[in-house]
């Protein structure tokens, strides 16, 4: 019986931890065009810098996720501010963004695709 009731309370415990997990919000082009207008922060692109050369937002700043060096900048910067990050599809820029709210940051938005955020008209410095 001890167990039994030690098992429900553990699930119980682990239950709520999940629920209380945060997801990245996920920005189209247009919401993060007005609240990055209503909300300066920091733009981070998280691609590799061979995908950042061939174009990215501008005033981006580059931190590679698959390299490794997004771990290492991230732990650096500061909790208070609001970032918005980005990469080729918006999966890395997710698990990114949630590798920081993990972290206890607390304004972090995965506003998705470089290709849809250049087509939405979001300024971008391109190789021409």
């Amino acid at each position: 019986m001890k167990t039994l009731v030690l098992m429900l309370a553990l699930s119980m415990t682990f239950l709520g931890a999940c629920a209380q997990q945060k997801s990245p919000e996920q920005l189209s082009p247009s919401q993060f065009k007005t609240l990055a207008q209503k909300e300066k922060g920091v733009v981070v692109d998280v691609r590799t810098p061979e995908e950042f050369a061939a174009g990215h937002l501008q005033a981006a700043l580059l931190s590679d996720f698959r390299g490794g060096q997004f771990a290492k900048d991230f732990a650096g910067w500061d909790k208070d501010k609001t970032y918005y990050l980005y990469c080729a599809s918006g999966n890395r820029s997710g698990q990114a963004a949630k590798l920081m709210l993990d972290a206890g940051f607390t304004k972090v938005y995965n506003v998705g695709a470089f290709n849809q955020l250049k087509e939405g008209g979001l300024p971008v410095e391109d190789k021409k």
